[in-house]
């Protein structure tokens, strides 16, 4: 997959990273370019991360920074789901 990403195919590439928990990502109205992430389990936010429109678009740099996150939830005792970048 080296061809750009368009925000909706980041949008359900993300959705897919935090599984078994909740993904909710969003593009801000506000015409900044950046993706919201925030990942929640039932009812609380345990997770969040502002995408420049840069790192989303691109392929290598959306798997780099949805890894971050991964890592950081499982260093908090969340785990996760295993789960690869589609290709």
């Amino acid at each position: 997959m080296n061809a750009p990403l368009r925000i909706n195919e980041a949008l359900l590439i993300a959705g897919r990273a935090f599984q078994p928990f909740k993904c909710v990502a969003w593009a801000p109205q506000d015409g900044n370019g950046e993706l919201s992430l925030s990942v929640i389990d039932r009812t609380d936010r345990i997770g969040r991360k502002q995408i420049p429109s840069s790192a989303y678009t691109d392929p290598a740099q959306l798997e780099h920074l949805l890894e971050e996150v991964r890592e950081e939830l499982s260093k908090e005792g969340y785990q996760l789901q295993s789960w690869s970048m589609p290709h």
